[in-house]
């Protein structure tokens, strides 16, 4: 089983009875990119911003927590409402102690692009899972910048931010598609002298572009290339963060897959860089209908309507891989539910997620009785029914969820092990899951 590093397990479990199928009408909690950003970006924007949907979740919370430390005034509303009175980058105080992320590799590597042409030196590190993964995809973009940044050997977190000269602006092609990598070197743009350029080998989410024209700066777009000029400031703005359908994903499988079920979910963010779950799931047959389609703060939202049937084993398109590259743990229990075979390829960014999410994956499946097989960039699955037994999420919530969905299609129960970690995107799944006809019980 592959642990993330230096990582702690948790006593938090899911026992899930085996079940049928899904129905209701349902939410899920606010867009966690769109939450990390619009906490970053209102609070080193000119003005009030007023935030509604704000997923109150352990890493955007993470995130929130590390501009207080700066200094800037955040007050909290009802649930999901976040008020920040920004004064501008220069108001940003230098942080009393180092900046702790949790699990949130979001949070770290938009904040390192951020932060590294501040002139303000502080250090960021997380938990052990965070502190393990790679951070060199963002620090060598961000070195040929003129940044200074500190790292371990092996290139992991803690990182050390120190003062350098402002930034110079760069053209730079990214050898992955990752979105984190891309926005980090956009933001260290914001504060760089010219303009800066990234290419982008396929489409990643564009929330950066997006919310960053929302909040007033000129971001130019052109196919896989994006780039901004340097010295913009940013002017406060209002937004409301749509559902999160990352979180949508884990919902959208388990009514995919099971005949009978019919399940609304509403208020989902529809950003086209986050859709390859729904293409996904209809190329294996499923019936997702858009409904009440509308637009909010620059991104399309809308109702997710499922109506549950059996799926068909396919080949995965590569050109979809990165436009769902953080649903693949739901979508490989869409493929263990699925006849015949599935084979997911050009997937090996989930190596290097939260854990080796290939191989959680692959081995917890595998223990409740999926024929799956894990090669290195993806898997092959043949579906059939599950037996049941106990499956190690080890700390990564992605997993977590996608092994409690596997009890859709299991004869007997399901213990996943190591969930605490639910909490960074999805606080209230299990109650939310139950709702929805999930036979869950959160232990410990």
């Amino acid at each position: 089983m592959t642990q993330a590093a230096g990582h702690n397990p948790s006593t938090t479990s899911f026992v899930v009875s085996p079940g049928t199928n899904l129905h209701g009408d349902m939410t899920v909690p606010g867009d966690k990119s769109m939450s990390h950003r619009s906490i970053m970006f209102g609070a080193i924007a000119n003005g009030v911003t007023e935030v509604s949907g704000f997923l109150e979740g352990e890493d955007s919370l993470h995130t929130l927590a590390a501009f207080q430390s700066m200094g800037v005034r955040i007050e909290r509303g009802g649930p999901g409402e976040v008020s920040l009175h920004g004064q501008g980058i220069g108001a940003l105080q230098t942080p009393s102690s180092d900046i702790y992320l949790g699990n949130s590799g979001t949070g770290m590597r938009l904040l390192t692009g951020l932060f590294a042409g501040l002139q303000m030196p502080c250090t960021l590190t997380g938990d052990g899972s965070l502190n393990g993964r790679p951070m060199r995809r963002v620090t060598d973009p961000l070195a040929q910048m003129g940044a200074h940044i500190g790292t371990t050997g092996a290139g992991t977190p803690p990182l050390v931010i120190r003062q350098s000269d402002r930034l110079k602006a760069i053209e730079y092609t990214c050898p992955i598609a990752s979105a984190q990598v891309k926005s980090a070197v956009l933001l260290a743009g914001l504060h760089a002298s010219g303009k800066t350029v990234v290419h982008e080998p396929a489409v990643t989410r564009d929330h950066t572009e997006r919310m960053l024209r929302g909040f007033g700066v000129d971001v130019s777009v052109s196919g896989l290339t994006s780039s901004i000029v340097g010295g913009q400031t940013l002017s406060a703005t209002t937004l409301t963060v749509p559902g999160d359908i990352s979180s949508s994903a884990f919902f959208l499988v388990g009514a995919s897959m099971t005949p009978g079920s019919k399940l609304l979910i509403k208020g989902v963010g529809l950003n086209p860089s986050r859709t390859g779950v729904i293409d996904i799931l209809r190329l294996m047959g499923a019936s997702i209908e858009v409904e009440n389609l509308h637009e909010t703060g620059g991104e399309p939202v809308a109702d997710l309507r499922v109506i549950g049937s059996q799926l068909k084993g396919i080949d995965v398109p590569e050109e979809l891989v990165s436009l769902a590259i953080d649903e693949f743990p739901a979508l490989f229990v869409a493929a263990a539910a699925a006849t015949g075979t599935t084979v997911v390829s050009g997937a090996e960014e989930l190596r290097v997620k939260e854990t080796d999410r290939i191989q959680v994956m692959a081995d917890g499946l595998r223990a409740l009785g999926a024929d799956i097989t894990d090669t290195p960039d993806g898997a092959k699955i043949v579906g059939k029914r599950l037996s049941g037994g106990v499956a190690d999420s080890c700390g990564d919530h992605r997993t977590a969820m996608s092994f409690a969905m596997a009890s859709l299609i299991s004869d007997g129960p399901i213990t996943v092990l190591d969930c605490a970690n639910v909490n960074t995107s999805f606080p209230g799944f299990s109650h939310i899951a139950a709702a929805t006809g999930l036979n869950i019980e959160e232990r410990g």
